[in-house]
Parts: structure tokens; sequence; C-alpha cells
């Protein structure tokens, strides 16, 4: 049962809003479930928790926000998929990288990820077209990237840190993350007071190592403004797949392409990316399948 869980709050004179995560269970549910090594699981916890806060910026049921880094790294591909109440679904295409540690003797993030690629952010609100906004990618760590995505495809000014810290055994120790916005009605004033918090501010990992919670995290950034804790949202890692979505899915594809599985194949067999979860279809179904689809 996860007891993660997402905090919100706003300055009195509206000047910051900030969110904090502690993401540790769902990070560790997406490590079990992908069976990542140490990289991976850093790299896809950080874009969970970075989802899942983000998510809970999505006003109605339904809206989605999908993040996706795709880096010339080793690690391929880096995804996360959040609801509007934060819960979140993600992969990544290598697990198993393995990288020296970075000169700071971390989990080397950026290499494994690679600066030379995108962050694209998917907001899905229902409509026709989704809103996508992508940046390049500034060093691969994640934290960095999302402020330079703030900054240039939503002109918010911003920081955000997330992390991860893996323990000796593979799993995720903890895993959290805050983000902080300067909304238009700050001065110059508030700015220079919260770049100075930040400034100070160990990172995220530290802080959780040491038993800090996201409120203890909040009162770190938002020192010295008054503020209020507006929603304190529970989390979790959850894949919303299922038999019949698979099915929809191939009914899509048209007559055509069912009717060259069934005489190619014979049979169909699809593996959900986000939690692993395998679907077979045996020439019976996928009969009754083709005979539901519409025409090319």
């Amino acid at each position: 049962m996860s007891n993660d869980y997402i905090i919100r709050a706003v300055t009195s004179d509206g000047a910051l809003r900030a969110f904090a995560a502690d993401t540790t269970n769902l990070a560790n549910e997406a490590h079990k479930m992908h069976k990542t090594y140490p990289i991976a699981s850093a790299a896809l916890g950080r874009l969970l928790t970075a989802a899942s806060m983000m998510g809970t910026m999505l006003k109605s049921k339904g809206d989605t926000i999908t993040l996706q880094l795709t880096g010339n790294g080793p690690i391929g591909r880096v995804m996360a998929v959040s609801d509007f109440e934060g819960n979140v679904k993600g992969y990544v295409d290598n697990p198993l990288v393995e990288l020296p540690n970075n000169d700071a003797g971390k989990l080397n993030v950026g290499a494994a990820v690679g600066k030379d690629g995108y962050l694209t952010v998917i907001r899905d609100f229902g409509l026709k077209e989704p809103y996508i906004g992508k940046v390049p990618l500034v060093s691969g760590e994640i934290g960095d990237d999302l402020t330079s995505y703030f900054a240039i495809s939503e002109q918010t000014p911003s920081c955000v840190g997330v992390g991860v810290l893996v323990d000796v055994d593979l799993s995720v120790k903890c895993s959290g993350g805050f983000i902080v916005q300067v909304m238009p009605d700050a001065t110059d004033e508030d700015i220079d007071k919260l770049e100075k918090n930040i400034s100070k501010i160990k990172s995220v990992t530290t802080l959780m190592n040491e038993g800090k919670t996201p409120e203890d995290i909040l009162s770190l950034v938002l020192e010295g403004f008054d503020y209020t804790i507006t929603e304190n949202n529970s989390v979790a890692y959850k894949c919303d797949c299922s038999r019949e979505r698979v099915e929809r899915a191939i009914i899509s594809l048209g007559k055509k392409e069912i009717k060259k599985i069934i005489d190619e194949d014979g049979a169909a067999e699809l593996t959900c990316h986000f939690c692993d979860s395998v679907y077979k279809f045996d020439k019976e179904k996928l009969t009754d399948l083709l005979n539901t689809a519409v025409r090319d």
C-alpha cells in the first residue's frame, strides 16, 4: 500500500506556488516491475516524481501529462505518464545500463540519458490535438531539463529538484522532489529571497535520507515567506492497461492488418510497456476482432 503523497502550497501574496513529493514507494514499485539497475531506477524515479507533481497541476479528471526524455545516451527513451491525481506509470528503454559514477560520486544519470536530445511534454485534455512542448536537453539530469522547459515552453520561471537514492540491495531507499514557480505578482525581492533559499538547500536525496518530509522540504524552499499548504494528494504507481483496451487497439489496426497477423503468425502477444502485463490472443479471438473491425 503506497503512502506516497504530494503537497501543494501558495504564498499569501500569490507570488509563489510550490509542490513537494515523497515518491519512494512508487519509484520502488517501478524498479521492481521493470527490474531496473540503479541508474535506470534514478532516471525513471526522477521523471515519475516530476510527472506526478505536474499531474496535480492538471485541471480535470481525464486529463493526462506525459514526459518523455529522448537523449543520445545508452538508457534510450525514458517516459512517465501521470493522471490529474498524480498517479503515474512509466518505463525506460534500457533498464540495465551500468556506468561509472560522476565526478561527485553520484549515479551518472546525465551520461545515461545523454545531453543531445529533447524533453517532450504532452498535455492531453481530451481534445482533438494534445498540447505539446519540446525543449533541448540541458544536462539529462532531469531537474535542470524541466526547469528549462518551464522557462522556455511555459514562460514560468521555476526551480525543479528531483532525486532518487538507491540502496545497496538495488531497491529505492528514498525518492521525491519539489517544484517552485514564480507567479506574475512576484517582486524582485521575492525572487532574490527564493534564489537564496534554493542555493542553501542540500540535494533532495540528502534531505530525504535525513528523514525530511515534503513539508520539511517546502519549509526550506519557502523560508521567510508566509504560505499555506492547500492540497495533500496520495499518489501511487498505477497502470490503466486492460484486455479491453488492448482489444480496442488491435481493432483500430483495421481488417487488413489483423488478417495479416492471422495469416502470418496465427496468434498475437502484446506486452504493456508500463507494467509488463502480457495479453495473448489466439487465432479464434483475432478472428472475432477481425469481424468487429471496420474495413480499411
